[in-house]
């Protein structure tokens, strides 16, 4: 458990790489830092009140306790959550959930928000929506043991659906981006997709919080779900482009990886092929709806993540198997309507919260940057630095020696051409 904690902890530095490579070179410092940032914060937030309130003492199903706020409680003894780990390690295990969660989001405003506005919308976000539902799922709460008995083992709803459907609201709310130079870097795109990959393992076999059966279905699942979806993705670009991107293949396996990880743990492996393919193919799909919908989800959240949980959450009813984990719920009609229904509920509530944050927020200190501010990239307006040393033009590059007056991503695209 131990290691597996440390996993889901390096998939951040592979979202801040993933992240990085999909935008423009001058904000691939913002984005980043996005990332990184939120390890901090939340942790802070997680230990102060955060695991309370998502696994204190159950108050109808709804949210949780303050009982345990400062970890007041919270020690080497087991919980009855993870009854062979200590409570420490298991809320440290959860932790890794609340950080990753609101950092998925920040896919969907790169290159438009203020750092100070995403510090205070983070924070308020996972107080207010990530750990009432991560309670109501996994803490005994209405819509888990306490309630509906709807299943989600690694967190397809409680961190795909709630990321995306929040990116969702966030994308609509600050309309769409003024600048189109992205992505600058497939490399740094393909090494956080293989580090995020690499963690996952953590993320999902880890969830079983002992090593025996139920971990190895879930490690195996995992490779299954990401292989299939894939490969899905990449033949329905190849299909349609004539030519399979690198991007695409990375966002095939990352959709997948989104999909499988509510199943995982409760289905056998033909299952997580068949969830991979339909991940690799409605979630292909349904990036392209963003154009339809017009709204600018910068960097594809909803598509992949908040389409891949609700595909994983409702496949999980139909396949889920008592075979493969004794502590889950037997697949078929009941369970696969369950499934539904924390599927939708999964994605109303935290896109209505979300707005309402985003309201308050942009009223305490502000959410959008100027367009001046986007044009010039939040690396510099935000944070006074570069990710390059040709991100800014010098006056040696203004000449005709330098396309587009030294602007690197225009540099980049005639180089591409």
């Amino acid at each position: 458990m131990l290691t597996s904690t440390a996993l889901v902890l390096f998939m951040m530095p592979g979202l801040a790489l993933f992240y990085g490579g999909l935008v423009g070179a001058k904000n691939v410092v913002a984005t980043m830092v996005q990332s990184f940032v939120a390890i901090g914060l939340i942790s802070l937030l997680w230990v102060i009140v955060g695991y309370s309130l998502a696994f204190g003492a159950d108050h109808g199903g709804v949210i949780g306790s303050l009982s345990n706020v400062m970890l007041r409680g919270v020690g080497v003894n087991p919980t009855h959550f993870a009854p062979t780990i200590p409570a420490l390690v298991y809320m440290a295990f959860q932790m890794k959930f609340a950080v990753i969660t609101p950092a998925l989001i920040a896919g969907a405003f790169c290159e438009r928000m203020r750092f100070r506005g995403y510090l205070v919308f983070i924070g308020l976000w996972s107080l207010i929506v990530y750990c009432p539902f991560a309670h109501a799922v996994w803490g005994g709460g209405i819509l888990g043991t306490g309630g509906l008995h709807a299943i989600d083992f690694a967190g397809g709803s409680v961190v795909h659906e709630l990321a995306g459907a929040a990116a969702l609201a966030t994308a609509f709310y600050l309309k769409r981006s003024k600048q189109l130079d992205r992505p600058h870097n497939v490399p740094l795109v393909l090494l956080g997709a293989g580090i995020l990959w690499f963690g996952w393992f953590g993320f999902n076999a880890g969830s079983a919080t002992s090593a025996g059966g139920v971990a190895a279905y879930a490690l195996v699942n995992t490779q299954l779900g990401a292989s299939t979806a894939m490969l899905a993705w990449m033949g329905f670009e190849w299909w349609r482009k004539k030519k399979p991107s690198g991007v695409g293949i990375a966002a095939g396996a990352v959709a997948g990886l989104a999909a499988i990880t509510p199943a995982s743990g409760y289905v056998p492996p033909w299952a997580a092929i068949v969830i991979g393919a339909a991940a690799g193919t409605l979630c292909y799909f349904a990036v392209n709806l963003k154009d339809l919908l017009h709204y600018d989800d910068s960097l594809d959240v909803v598509g992949v993540h908040m389409v891949g949980g609700v595909i994983g959450v409702v496949l999980t009813g139909a396949f889920s198997s008592l075979a493969v984990n004794a502590a889950g719920e037997p697949g078929g009609l009941t369970q696969f309507g369950r499934q539904v229904v924390l599927a939708v509920v999964g994605v109303v509530y935290p896109f209505v919260m979300t707005w309402l944050i985003l309201l308050a927020t942009d009223k305490l200190v502000g959410l959008k940057v100027t367009e001046a501010e986007e044009a010039a990239g939040l690396d510099a307006a935000e944070h006074g630095e570069s990710g390059y040393g040709w991100s800014q033009p010098a006056p040696a590059m203004a000449g005709a020696g330098a396309p587009n007056g030294g602007d690197p991503d225009q540099i980049v695209v005639q180089g591409a051409d």
